[in-house]
C-alpha cells in the first residue's frame, strides 16, 4: 500500500461541506469581486488562516466557516465553487461524491431557490466534463430556528429528482439537540427523502440516540462518540447504519485526542459500516487519499480494510438502487484489477 495506489483506487464521498473546500485563489477572486476582506491576499497564507489545527471544540472549529463563507454571496460564485469542488475530486479519482451545506446562510445574497439551483448547475457542468457524480445534500442548522430547518426539509424535496439525495442537520451540537428539528426531518422521509444527521462529535451518545429514533436519519455523520453506549453500538450495527466518519476533522475539532485514539479500528472490528471522508478539504487541509493514507499509516488499517471502507462508501450513497447496483459493479471490477 503507498500514496500512490490510495489515489488511484476508485472512491466515493459521503460527508464533505461545500463552503468548507473552496480553492484558496477562487476565494480571492471571489471576495476581490464582492469587495469581501479576507485575512490574507496569498492563496497559501489564506489555506493556513482558515485551516484549522487545535480548535478547543466544535464551536470554535466552526468559527472558521465565517471566512468561506464571506464570499459565497452570489449564484455565480455558488456555481464556480462546486464546479471547481468536483473537479477537484474528479482529480483524486473520487468517482462520486455527496456534498453538503446549508442554503439559508446565502440567503441574504440569493433566493433559496438561486442557492439551491446555483450548486447544482456546478456539478451537472463538472460532471460533464469528468464522468463523476456529484450530488447535493441540503443542510438544516441546529443552531437555526427549526421554522427554517423545514423550509429547507421543503426545498430539499423540492429538488429530490434534480440532483438533491438528502437532507442533513448540522452545526454546533451541544446544548442544541436534533428532536428540536424533528418536524423537517419528519418531511422529509413522509416525501421518500433519504436523511442523514450529525451527531455524536460535539455531543455524546445521546445525540446519536435522537438522530436516529426522533429524526429517522439513515446514516449518521461522524458517529465518534458511539462507543459511549454499549447498546447503541449493538443497535448502529444490527441494523447496518453507515457512520460517516471524519478522522483528521475529528482531531482538529478535539473529539478525539490523536489519530490513534480515534475509535474507527473499534468500530471495524465490531462490524460496523464505516465509510472514509474530508469533512472539509480546506478548513481541514486534507484530502480523501489522505484520509485513507492516515487510516492505513496511523490506524494500521490494510488493503482489504482499506477496500470495504471505499466499498461502503459506495453501498452507503443516497443513489437509487439501479443506479447504485452499476457504478457499485464497475468499482468492484476496478479494484480487482487493481489488486
Amino acid at each position: 500500500m503507498n500514496r500512490d495506489l490510495l489515489w488511484r483506487l476508485p472512491k466515493a464521498e459521503l460527508h464533505v461541506h461545500l463552503d468548507g473546500s473552496i480553492r484558496p485563489q477562487t476565494m480571492i477572486e471571489l471576495a476581490r469581486e464582492q469587495g469581501v476582506r479576507l485575512p490574507a491576499a496569498d492563496p497559501e497564507a489564506l489555506k493556513r488562516a482558515v485551516h484549522v489545527r487545535h480548535a478547543r471544540s466544535l464551536e470554535e472549529y466552526l468559527e472558521r466557516y465565517q471566512i468561506t463563507l464571506s464570499v459565497m454571496r452570489t449564484p455565480a460564485a455558488l456555481e464556480r465553487i462546486a464546479y471547481e469542488f468536483l473537479l477537484d475530486a474528479a482529480a483524486e479519482n473520487l468517482r462520486y461524491v455527496e456534498v453538503r451545506y446549508c442554503p439559508a446562510l446565502h440567503a441574504d445574497g440569493m433566493s433559496l431557490v438561486e442557492a439551491v439551483e446555483a450548486p447544482l448547475a456546478g456539478l451537472r457542468r463538472a460532471e460533464k466534463e469528468t464522468g463523476a457524480l456529484g450530488r447535493l445534500i441540503i443542510c438544516g442548522l441546529r443552531t437555526l430556528d427549526p421554522k427554517i430547518s423545514l423550509d429547507l426539509a421543503r426545498l430539499a424535496v423540492d429538488y429530490r429528482r434534480d440532483g438533491v439525495v438528502a437532507f442533513d442537520l448540522a452545526g454546533a451540537e451541544r446544548g442544541h439537540p436534533a428532536a428540536a428539528h424533528a418536524r423537517a426531518f419528519e418531511y422529509a422521509l413522509s416525501h421518500g427523502l433519504k436523511c442523514t444527521c450529525h451527531a455524536g462529535e460535539g455531543d455524546g451518545a445521546h445525540s446519536i440516540w435522537q438522530a436516529l429514533e426522533i429524526c429517522g436519519a439513515h446514516r449518521i455523520g461522524h458517529g465518534t462518540r458511539l462507543y459511549e453506549d454499549p447498546e447503541l453500538e449493538g443497535y448502529v450495527r444490527e441494523r447496518r447504519i453507515p457512520l460517516e466518519v471524519c478522522l483528521t476533522s475529528n482531531v482538529h475539532t478535539g473529539t478525539v485526542a490523536s489519530l490513534e485514539e480515534h475509535p474507527v479500528r473499534r468500530y471495524l472490528d465490531e462490524g460496523m459500516v464505516v465509510t472514509l471522508n474530508t469533512d472539509s478539504r480546506l478548513v481541514d487541509g486534507t484530502t480523501l487519499t489522505d484520509e485513507l493514507w492516515a487510516a492505513h499509516t496511523r490506524l494500521g488499517l490494510g488493503r482489504k480494510e482499506i477496500e470495504r471502507i471505499i466499498l461502503s462508501g459506495f453501498e452507503s450513497a443516497f443513489l437509487p438502487e439501479p443506479e447504485k447496483e452499476s457504478l457499485l459493479a464497475e468499482v468492484r471490477a476496478e479494484l480487482e484489477a487493481l489488486r
